[in-house]
């Protein structure tokens, strides 16, 4: 196969991971393919994407452009829609195709985990109402919840993500920010903010709680998911969530199934 390119994009960008785990997947199946991370607003976004030529495959898009790319999609996936948000452009012959990987990413970061045994989950708390948000309520559903809290800053989210809680047949419980630290007792708690957003929250952690997916990584990340740990509760942090969600978009560009285990020991190398 010829060269093709691809990025990420988002602001800030500087310490995305994710071209270790694309270049790995690469180098792996063989394809001379560049991948690189682009600073990148939401007044940048269409004209870069207007400009991409045929030599490129798709872009992965971070805040805050998961809902900034909707206008510029020809197709969306199922998942799209109902998140209302995309981390994928695919370019095909058909135009540019929108996908939203992060919900399986997310399914598959908390089930490995679960370990064997596996997650009971009737009802989950997400922390956080935007783009990621959405995609957390998702997938909690998929893994079986039907009751979900929501804590929220602006009372705008809660209007905003009833039509998906429709569409999932889920019930949705809004919470104020400040009432987050009392939820934090469900099953299943998956955090979508930043890690010094979450910091006050640890005085709120159960002395047995159940699984936490704490989607922040880097530098910042662990405040929730340190204290989390010294329970003995399990956690599935950001590069979980990153590996799996980069997995799904490398089969989505490439067409062929991802090296999740060389990109695996690469995700750990870049992050040691």
């Amino acid at each position: 196969m010829s060269m093709r390119r691809a990025a990420v994009l988002g602001s800030p960008i500087a310490h995305s991971l994710s071209p270790v785990l694309h270049r790995a997947a690469y180098e792996a199946l063989g394809l001379e393919w560049t991948y690189e991370a682009v600073e990148m607003t939401e007044g940048g976004l269409t004209g870069f994407v207007d400009a991409c030529g045929p030599e490129w495959a798709g872009l992965s898009l971070t805040m805050p452009l998961k809902v900034a790319v909707l206008p510029l999609l020809d197709h969306s996936s199922e998942l799209v829609r109902l998140s209302a948000a995309a981390n994928t452009l695919v370019f095909t012959p058909q135009g540019r195709e929108g996908h939203n990987t992060d919900v399986p990413g997310m399914v598959a970061a908390i089930r490995e985990a679960a370990g064997p045994t596996g997650l009971v989950c009737t009802s989950a708390t997400v922390l956080g109402g935007g783009a990621t948000g959405k995609s957390a309520v998702c997938a909690v559903r998929e893994l079986g919840a039907s009751v979900v809290t929501v804590a929220i800053r602006d009372p705008r989210r809660a209007h905003e993500m009833q039509p998906l809680a429709d569409a999932l047949h889920v019930e949705l419980r809004f919470v104020d920010w400040d009432e987050a630290v009392h939820h934090l007792d469900a099953p299943l708690v998956v955090s979508t903010v930043p890690a010094d957003s979450a910091a006050h929250l640890v005085t709120g952690v159960p002395n047995d709680p159940g699984l936490l997916l704490d989607v922040a990584y880097g530098d910042s990340a662990g405040t929730l998911a340190q204290a989390w740990r010294t329970t003995g509760a399990p956690v599935a942090d950001g590069l979980g969530l990153l590996l799996w969600q980069a997995v799904g978009q490398v089969e989505l560009m490439t067409g062929q199934q991802a090296p999740v285990e060389r990109m695996r020991d690469a995700l750990s190398a870049a992050a040691r």
